[in-house]
């Protein structure tokens, strides 16, 4: 049995969960999150923790694996999901470079970066954005959703090598390279 899935997720107060027909409901504080679970898995409740489990317990060798596989998944994206509606989840961008810039239009983020027109993201349902000085918050319930979020913005105009411009991660470490060398000539 998969290691990551045999742990229980402790439900913290003021979350409820739902689990019928296949389909398991999260709501807290923050919000709610629906999701279809595998036919495969079974998912219980009790004592204040969920338990994620295979269904059947005789299995071929292949189907085992496959098995251990949903099962990890399954209790991650459960864990994920009750995480979530109870804190939420945040990623952080910074902005380096001259005249690269972000701003808000309303709720949608507005970028200029080094394009000779803005490029505009829209905010997605149950998303937010905010900005300090050069970085760009993204946050939501949704981990998936925040993280897919913040890679697309990444990608518009990722770091480059040599003077470190771009979107990045906070906290990421961008490879830095030297420019050319002038050959002295004497």
């Amino acid at each position: 049995m998969s290691r990551i899935g045999k742990k229980p997720i402790l439900i913290p107060e003021g979350v409820k969960i739902d689990f019928k027909d296949q389909k398991i409901e999260v709501s807290g504080q923050k919000g709610n999150l629906q999701r279809v679970i595998r036919p495969e898995i079974n998912i219980e409740i009790k004592e204040g923790q969920i338990f994620v489990s295979p269904k059947s317990l005789k299995l071929r060798k292949q189907e085992s694996k496959k098995i251990n596989a949903y099962l990890g998944l399954t209790r991650a994206l459960v864990a994920g999901m009750v995480e979530g509606v109870s804190k939420g989840f945040e990623k952080r961008l910074e902005i380096e470079g001259i005249g690269y810039k972000a701003t808000l239009e309303g709720q949608d983020l507005s970028l200029k970066v080094g394009f000779s027109h803005q490029v505009k993201v829209k905010a997605q349902p149950g998303i937010k954005f905010t900005l300090e000085k050069n970085n760009i918050i993204i946050s939501g319930i949704d981990k998936g959703a925040v993280s897919q979020l913040a890679s697309k913005i990444r990608k518009i105009q990722p770091p480059e090598p040599y003077k470190g411009k771009g979107i990045k991660y906070s906290g990421e470490v961008v490879k830095r390279k030297e420019g050319k060398k002038v050959v002295a000539t004497t």
